[in-house]
């Protein structure tokens, strides 16, 4: 990744290396030396490096561009979606692009024969018999060292004494010795490369990062760092966090027989009590939904994203039709896509998923008689970690690599593939054996996913990373939706969160804290409302809000806020300016020269800063940064069976499937006239917000602040409302 090239080289080299030439920058540099390390002797001139240089992607600048293009109601090119390959060959580096650096390279005495472009997709480390690759630092026999090393089709490769790259890169290398596993590996503080190729390359491996070792994060659980952590599914009715005194979202269940219906023998047609539990034709109801035509297209199957252990069974489901759904068989199943070593069914009700059942009762009576695909994900081993250990990720990168190949070696931000330090890797010595799968499935056209976190727990470069994904997929017309959480403007305090006593942060644990990854601008993020207790479907709904002991352990409040790692995308300015203009939320934001949380070209694993954004000025949220949710739907009192008992479920991971479940019938109906998917749904939306049901009451509170209002117009509470079946289905049939 470039840097700015202004620091004095007499400030970043000795003398050894001090004479950079004028036709060179600086391209990345380590400002702060982290503890972790310490600092040894300098790197004997003829051990051998092996040289990595990542090229940076192509055309990355103007990836908003071509997702609007294409998603935008007034863009002639509406629905003119990419194919897999167009996307791959318009993002990866040129070939003039890699003969740039390649004459780069042997111009500076690298001989030609020795440097590779390889499209292997092999991964492995240094030491453990990659082929073809030997130790970073050879004739040093009493040192440790080890070197990940990723070759793919966007890496130059060869190896050359320390000496001759120090000589290249106008640099100098030292040992660096980690002070807790004892391993050293080689680092600079600084390197250079010419300035007119600098824009081609994106970093180069021996480099300024230091990595710890990968066998040394999977011994410790992934725990990086200690006390960073991730939320629950949201809306889930668990933890997952094994010290946790009681569940965030407490099941709040009623025990009957099999053969008896619930609430005694409710109509499933009867509208009176959608105030206290909502049910299928509640949910048709407030949003205007019709019967699903009889025809389907095979390929148009509704995708939802499990993992944790979130299995679905047949018994809960054919509790469900028959009481609230009996125009389904019983025996209808969802099509289950499992991805390294997932188990998406179980037999034993006892195992059934609260998560699961949810997301699937709630699809079904929507999308029936469209197909379900479940995208379970990971083996039991990683799943198990998603319940119980605080520093995983929900398995999305693994998701991404199994429907897009390239994914597994993109290099983006200073990060290339997965992390070990917070993604599973295969194969597991504990579970699946396989290889990681890449490419192996074809995307469903619609992604309903109710897992997530906040956005400071989650490094800014891998946020990034993954954050391009979804543009690229929704290019080629996949729609990725995600809960909005389930704990307001702010995390669920500690233990049940890991954000402080409040859910907040900063020193005062007053900044608010939003949500990862609905914080992404390339994808649609859901809030919840609630139809109260006294009023009807037939009425406006609220922002939900229970608090705690109604019936959960803690407040239940919408998900909202503005991110401090993305800008406002232009697709949302209006809206979000007209919110500010028109209903300023009285609080105090950052300072204007705050700008964004950036993410250390030097650390991978930088989080964001959010204290440094705020300073001391009592700002307490991004006021430049992408608003959430942009959407809402039903998410409370939602009439579920689990392990064969019927109870009431909620969060915005219902309201997710939902929304999700009206764009899958759009999609039906548009494949049926011979027209594209939906896709990247944003831009449509916040061009044309009459076609939503605008939600104007209601709050998020968290962190002892009531958090926003709901307002007329998009607000950062419910958006910019819950859908209109009729309005909707008329305003994408007529597009193109």
């Amino acid at each position: 990744m470039r840097l700015s090239s202004f620091v004095s080289v007499s400030a970043v080299l000795s003398t050894t290396a001090a004479i950079v030439p004028s036709t060179h920058g600086v391209h990345e540099q380590r400002d702060v030396h982290p503890s972790r390390w310490m600092k040894l002797g300098r790197v004997r001139p003829e051990a051998i490096l092996p040289v990595r240089i990542a090229l940076a992607q192509n055309n990355l600048d103007k990836g908003y561009e071509y997702l609007m293009d294409v998603s935008h109601p007034h863009s002639p090119n509406y629905g003119k979606h990419w194919t897999a390959e167009e996307v791959i060959n318009t993002f990866r580096p040129s070939d003039a692009d890699v003969e740039a650096v390649r004459g780069w390279l042997v111009g500076s005495g690298i001989p030609f024969e020795t440097i590779t472009h390889s499209d292997n997709k092999a991964i492995g480390q240094i030491g453990e018999g990659l082929p073809g690759v030997e130790p970073p630092l050879r004739n040093l026999p009493r040192l440790t060292f080890w070197y990940t090393v990723l070759i793919n089709f966007k890496w130059l490769a060869f190896d050359a004494s320390t000496s001759k790259v120090e000589k290249l890169l106008h640099t100098e290398y030292h040992e660096y010795q980690d002070r807790r596993s004892g391993g050293v590996m080689p680092a600079c503080n600084a390197y250079h490369v010419p300035k007119n190729i600098q824009p081609l390359i994106d970093y180069i491996t021996p480099g300024i990062k230091l990595l710890a070792p990968t066998d040394e994060l999977i011994g410790q659980g992934r725990q990086y760092p200690e006390k960073r952590g991730f939320t629950a599914p949201l809306g889930s009715g668990s933890v997952p966090d094994k010290h946790a005194p009681e569940p965030v979202k407490k099941w709040h269940s009623i025990p009957m027989e099999h053969s008896m219906s619930p609430y005694g023998g409710l109509d499933q047609s009867d509208l009176s009590q959608c105030d206290t539990v909502i049910t299928p034709a509640c949910v048709a109801a407030l949003y205007q939904i019709p019967p699903a035509p009889n025809y389907v297209d095979p390929s148009n199957t509704m995708g939802i994203f499990e993992t944790g252990e979130q299995y679905w069974d047949q018994l809960d489901l054919d509790l469900f039709f028959t009481d609230f759904a009996n125009w389904i068989p019983n025996g209808t199943h969802p099509i289950d896509n499992n991805v390294d070593g997932g188990v998406a069914q179980t037999t034993n009700v006892s195992e059934a998923g609260s998560e699961s059942m949810l997301d699937l009762q709630l699809a079904y009576p929507i999308v029936h008689p469209q197909k379900i695909t479940v995208w379970d994900v990971d083996d039991a081993h990683y799943q198990r970690e998603t319940r119980d250990n605080t520093t995983y990720t929900w398995g999305f990168n693994t998701l991404l690599d199994a429907i897009d190949g390239s994914y597994c070696n993109y290099s983006a931000y200073g990060a290339t593939r997965d992390s070990p330090n917070l993604d599973p890797t295969y194969p597991d010595p504990d579970g699946y054996n396989g290889t990681l799968e890449c490419g192996t499935f074809k995307p469903t056209n619609v992604i309903s996913i109710s897992y997530g976190g906040q956005e400071d727990n989650v490094p800014i470069a891998y946020q990034k990373r993954q954050c391009d994904e979804y543009l690229k997929l929704g290019l080629q017309g996949v729609s990725f939706l995600f809960a909005s959480g389930d704990s307001g403007v702010g995390n669920f305090p500690e233990p049940y969160g890991t954000s402080g006593p409040t859910g907040c942060l900063g020193p005062e644990h007053n900044i608010f804290n939003p949500t990862w990854p609905s914080n992404c601008p390339y994808v649609t993020n859901v809030g919840a409302t609630k139809v109260y207790p006294g009023r009807t479907v037939f009425e406006p709904e609220s922002a939900v809000y229970d608090p705690a002991g109604h019936p959960f352990s803690l407040n239940f409040s919408s998900g909202g806020g503005f991110s401090n790692v993305y800008p406002t995308p232009d697709y949302q300015q209006s809206a979000v300016a007209t919110y500010f203009a028109e209903h300023d939320p009285g609080y105090p934001g950052y300072p204007y020269y705050s700008g964004l949380a950036q993410h250390d070209p030097s650390d991978i694993y930088a989080f964001p800063n959010v204290t440094l954004l705020a300073g001391d000025t009592g700002g307490i949220y991004n006021r430049i940064g992408r608003g959430i949710p942009d959407v809402a739907a039903n998410g409370d009192n939602i009439a579920t069976y689990y392990g064969g008992i019927f109870g009431l479920n909620g969060g915005t991971s219902a309201s997710t499937p939902i929304f999700a479940g009206i764009i899958n019938r759009i999609n039906e109906e548009r494949i049926a006239v011979g027209k594209s998917t939906l896709g990247f749904l944003n831009p449509a939306l916040y061009a044309h917000p009459e076609i939503l049901n605008d939600i104007i009451n209601g709050t998020n509170p968290a962190c002892n602040e009531e958090g926003f209002y709901a307002v007329k117009g998009w607000d950062p509470v419910t958006g910019l409302g819950t859908p209109n079946y009729p309005k909707m289905l008329a305003f994408f049939m007529s597009l193109p």
